[in-house]
């Protein structure tokens, strides 16, 4: 007899595990968080559809910021398969010198497999 164990999805430690991806610059593992279908939504990026699109956005945004630091102050569970975070960001310009500096918050929601389906950032 196989006994199965279920335990529950927690959109919180995934968002903080896709934010560590982020943080450590692995675009394999944040491809791999990403649904086909994924969609990201952003005031200063626009909206963006299919897991290929946000990479490519993800690509580009870090080559001109690649010093990125970010730090979450709050990540909880909003939905059985969705998560906030309230997030705050330094990074430099590696065009201009500018520092860029951002303060936000996002709801990142999953499917049942786990993956990322939408991210919708809001700066405040």
């Amino acid at each position: 007899m196989t006994v199965s164990i279920s335990i529950p999805f927690d959109p919180a430690a995934a968002t903080e595990r896709f934010h560590a991806a982020i943080g450590d610059l692995d675009f394999k593992a944040i491809e791999d968080f990403l649904a086909d279908d994924a969609t990201y939504s952003s005031g200063k990026v626009g909206g963006l559809t299919g897991r290929a699109d946000i990479m490519a956005a993800f690509r580009r945004y870090f080559a001109e910021y690649p010093d990125q630091i970010a730090e979450d102050s709050l990540v909880e569970q909003v939905s059985p398969l969705a998560a906030r975070a309230v997030w705050s960001l330094r990074a430099t310009s590696t065009t201009t010198g500018e520092p860029l500096v951002r303060q936000g918050e996002e709801t990142i929601t999953f499917n049942d497999q786990g993956k990322v389906t939408n991210v919708d950032v809001t700066d405040f």
